[in-house]
């Protein structure tokens, strides 16, 4: 069997059952412990494993991974992902790897993250089908995608080609525009507007699976406006915000990734302290 060939019985991500509408949807932890009980424990990272502790990532180490196609332009902000787990660790509970894994899609370590980062400032060529069918599997399996565009406008190539594959994925789901009302919003924190380096879009895009996000569409450059250089400073101006918009792009990534890390974060009660002190915080 080739790395491609990625047999749909290991994948961490799978549901032992469909939930019924009158059940309540389970948080990660739960999800990974029913895997479990279900036979699947030895097939999963032990890391992930142990659902016993208090807070969540006591005994996981969250990383994000990057989507790396046959291009150049697929990381644009190389430090982007590393300085958002670097916050995620400082003001959350969930314990973090800055080793920032980089995924091709043809083998089974996409499956080894949650969180998959699709970035670009250019058009990408068309993914190979075995890839397609990789990241279809992964999403429909639960995993959660993030298209972050570094374009600074609302629709270019980048943007463009990536619809274009992702209607090529997920062929019978369309991009909606994900409503401000949305869990995403209020996962951790309270955003009014999905920021990033720029604010080309006042709103965000999604692909949903019933009412679970599986694709999350940026426009708005959300890592440039969190990238540092090897000195530690800012590498790209944000606008037309400044500081503030900074900020908020870095509550949006933590958002994220809450929301990545749980199928429904009202059920997981670890974050709920955090959550209420953080609703009261508005940036001036």
């Amino acid at each position: 069997m080739s790395d491609g060939d990625i047999p749909k019985e290991n994948l961490f991500f799978r549901r032992p059952f469909e939930p019924s509408e009158d059940l309540n949807p389970m948080n990660r932890r739960d999800f990974l412990k029913a895997l479990a009980l279900a036979g699947l424990g030895g097939l999963l990272p032990n890391a992930l494993l142990s659902s016993e502790a208090q807070a969540m990532g006591e005994s996981t180490n969250f990383s994000i991974a990057k989507f790396k196609y046959a291009a150049q332009g697929w990381d644009p902000r190389p430090s982007g992902i590393r300085r958002l787990l670097f916050e995620v660790a400082k003001r959350t509970s969930i314990s973090v790897n800055t080793d920032v894994p980089i995924i091709d899609g043809r083998g089974s370590d996409l499956f080894d993250n949650p969180f998959l980062s699709l970035a670009g400032d250019a058009a990408i060529p068309a993914l190979e089908d075995k890839v397609v069918e990789n990241l279809r599997t992964y999403l429909q399996a639960g995993g959660f995608l993030l298209v972050d565009s570094a374009e600074g406008v609302s629709s270019g190539p980048f943007m463009q080609s990536a619809e274009r594959e992702l209607k090529r994925i997920l062929p019978d789901k369309k991009l909606t525009v994900i409503p401000k009302g949305h869990v995403l919003y209020n996962s951790f924190y309270l955003i009014d507007e999905p920021l990033g380096r720029v604010k080309v879009a006042p709103t965000m895009r999604g692909i949903f699976d019933r009412d679970r996000l599986m694709v999350v569409v940026c426009p708005n450059d959300l890592m440039g406006a969190l990238a540092r250089d090897n000195f530690g400073n800012w590498q790209f101006d944000v606008s037309p915000g400044g500081e503030r918009q900074r900020e908020m792009a870095f509550r949006m990534g933590i958002n994220l990734v809450m929301y990545a890390l749980t199928i429904n974060y009202k059920a997981d009660q670890v974050h709920v302290p955090f959550i209420l002190e953080r609703r009261q915080w508005k940036v001036n």
